[in-house]
């Protein structure tokens, strides 16, 4: 018995060409604006320093100055200073987020 071969006239996803759908014409300009706001950018730097340098930092201040040389309570202070940033930045991303909301709720309801 032989198998029949299917003929189709319309290409698969792989042969489609979409090179022109997502390029914009030469009459149009391409947005250059950043896909992420520059506050943004400047909030997770600085959480980032913060998460890097409060433990380390606290870890060192503590290990001789409070806890006389007992590195486990030192690094038990700066395992939780490194939950505190972390806690802290989740707050700020959903306050940041909450505001947004608002905010494009607010321009939803001018246009109405």
């Amino acid at each position: 018995m032989t198998s029949r071969r299917i003929v189709s006239n319309e290409k698969n996803i792989l042969e489609k060409d979409d090179s022109n759908e997502r390029t914009p014409s030469a009459s149009e300009k391409s947005s250059i604006a950043p896909a992420v706001p520059a506050p943004v950018i400047i909030k997770l730097l600085g959480f980032t320093a913060a998460m890097v340098g409060g433990p380390i930092g606290v870890y060192f201040l503590t290990v001789n100055t409070i806890f006389r040389g007992n590195s486990t309570w030192a690094g038990a202070t700066a395992a939780f200073t490194a939950n505190l940033v972390l806690v802290a930045y989740v707050i700020v991303a959903m306050k940041e987020d909450q505001s947004d909301r608002i905010a494009a709720e607010g321009s939803a309801k001018k246009k109405r």
